[in-house]
């Protein structure tokens, strides 16, 4: 069960660092060519939304479907087991959405930046007229 957790900190830390390397200031043409390698690269990673939704429905579920110890039968040690899953899928809930709003940023600065040179292009071309 750990490994997919594993996994999905390993997308959320590698989508970090591209985010981080899109946004970092470069030559237009070192920008363009990292823009061009990871709009090449998004579409496979696609599968990381639909993995985090997934992931966040099975927390849900076992969020409903879990026994409660709130009441004085409980040991402090069931009491104790029980705050520590809690956390651990408020931590997992937090690694889904940070999962899903990193690809969603990745996307759209690889768009607007796409979407400049695009203008620049017409903007050049208007200037040689």
């Amino acid at each position: 069960m750990a490994l997919q957790w594993v996994i999905l900190a390993y997308v959320v830390a590698a989508e970090a660092a591209v985010a981080l390397l899109l946004t970092l200031p470069a030559p237009k043409i070192l920008k363009k060519r990292i823009v061009d390698m990871v709009s090449l690269l998004l579409q496979p990673a696609t599968g990381i939304v639909p993995f985090a939704g997934f992931q966040i429905l099975d927390i849900y579920w076992k969020n409903e479907h879990r026994l409660m110890c709130t009441s004085d039968v409980c040991t402090a040690a069931e009491r104790d087991r029980y705050e520590k899953a809690i956390f651990k899928a408020q931590r997992n809930v937090i690694l889904c959405a940070s999962a899903c709003i990193l690809y969603w940023s990745i996307y759209r600065v690889c768009k607007y930046h796409k979407e400049i040179q695009e203008m620049e292009e017409v903007e050049k071309r208007h200037k040689e007229r």
